[in-house]
């Protein structure tokens, strides 16, 4: 959530940085000025009136030793407290209008961020590796899969409907594996405390996070109570400490999390065709980092390097583009996409985005932390990001990987995961 008070003293620039979003929010600056004009009006004439009420009861008690009449000023300051709870009444309901603007209103892009309309428009800061090439031509993940007898497209249809896998036998292990190494990694080489959240959260995380309410209809919601499931770990993960005040010797935290992702993501291209591209449900590995404002980008290129390196030991090629400010997320501030070179599509795909939300979500779930000897409070910079993402990671590792026998090779780091296991093979 953006601060009013910024908004209030940086009007224009506001204006500027939401307009290069391209996509009108700018507009909504003028309303919540009004609303936050109105709402200061009536707490100065609120605060008046209480302090009248003051200066009056310390009248009664004078007038009162005096043997002098006050019902006169009982009734006034019955009109006082009458106007006050009308004022406080108007207020919260200036402060909920404001509030829900707020809400609505994405983050202001980082400074550096290029300026575009769409992913057409995002630029390629580097690239690892090299497209691999074959002496034959190579089948997609699932040909390879279903040959192989390691994905079951059909079967997981059956049982939960399109944009569903189902992984079985050294599939399934694969899947385990890919897991279970960057977990490793993130723990013992990066840093990062391994979380385990819950896969249902309420609506103050997903509001936290900003993807309630702009975003209700990607989200797969429980009937009859306030449950939703995750669209992803970035969800509990970074709402832990919401609400709380951190000292600033609490800082930085460093969390890592496997979980499911549910995203019924409706209306969105290609769900309902076969494969793993698009998913209902799939599983990823999220990094969160909470810091102060001044290590926000410092963090930021770091967590970038986390999960390129992820890639990097499990040999795929892949490429790193910056979003420009018309195609970044909507809480976001700046954002990094790595995406990965899969062979059987003849495309990248992207697994990771690592972005700094700055003070953005801090703001919504009211996480603050204190610096030693300091009187006011702050925001901390919240960063997330995929450690990296599967079922594209899937997709791209055994399409890398496939042989003309249509085996799939496992690379010598992650062959201890797969008990030893050298290649998938019928």
């Amino acid at each position: 959530m953006l601060d009013i008070n910024y908004i209030r003293k940086n009007t224009e620039e506001a204006r500027k940085r939401l307009a290069s979003r391209h996509q009108g929010h700018e507009v909504r600056i003028d309303e919540i000025l009004s609303l936050d004009e109105c709402r200061r009006k009536l707490l100065t004439e609120v605060e008046a009136l209480k302090a009248e009420k003051n200066r009056v009861s310390k009248e009664v008690g004078k007038l009162k030793g005096q043997g002098q009449p006050v019902d006169h000023i009982f009734a006034q300051m019955k009109d006082h407290s009458d106007r006050i709870t009308e004022l406080d009444k108007q207020v919260t309901i200036v402060e909920e209008d404001q509030k829900g603007l707020l809400l609505n209103i994405p983050n202001l892009p980082h400074p550096s961020v290029p300026d575009g309309r769409d992913a057409a428009d995002n630029p390629e800061t580097h690239v690892w590796g090299e497209k691999k090439s074959f002496d034959f031509t190579p089948q997609n993940h699932i040909i390879l899969g279903e040959k192989l007898g390691i994905l079951d497209f059909e079967r997981a249809s059956k049982l939960s409907g399109s944009g569903f896998s189902l992984y079985k036998g050294a599939g399934a292990r694969l899947e385990r594996a890919l897991i279970n190494f960057m977990l490793d990694l993130h723990t013992t080489q990066h840093g990062y405390t391994e979380i385990l959240p819950p896969y249902l959260v309420n609506s103050a995380s997903l509001m936290g996070t900003g993807q309630l309410p702009k975003f209700a209809d990607q989200l797969f919601h429980l009937e009859g109570g306030d449950k939703y499931l995750i669209p992803t770990a970035e969800v509990p993960v970074a709402n832990i400490h919401r609400d709380e005040i951190l000292s600033e010797s609490d800082l930085p935290k460093y969390y890592v999390a496997y979980t499911p992702c549910f995203r019924s993501e409706a209306g969105a291209a290609g769900i309902g065709t076969r494969g793993l591209l698009r998913m209902h449900q799939f599983d990823k590995v999220e990094l969160v980092r909470i810091v102060k404002p001044e290590d926000g980008y410092a963090a930021h290129d770091e967590m970038l390097k986390n999960a390129e390196k992820v890639l990097q030991l499990l040999g795929l090629h892949y490429r790193v583009i910056v979003l420009c400010t018309g195609d970044m997320g909507f809480g976001m501030a700046k954002t990094f996409d790595i995406e990965i070179w899969a062979p059987g599509q003849n495309a990248y795909l992207e697994v990771s985005s690592v972005s700094n939300a700055e003070d953005y979500q801090a703001r919504r779930m009211n996480l603050r932390f204190k610096r030693k000897d300091a009187k006011q409070t702050e925001f901390p910079h919240i960063l997330n990001g995929s450690g990296v993402a599967l079922a594209r990671l899937y997709v791209a590792f055994i399409e890398t990987y496939q042989q003309s026998d249509g085996t799939i090779l496992i690379p010598e780091i992650l062959q201890s995961y797969m008990g030893g296991l050298k290649q998938i093979a019928q």
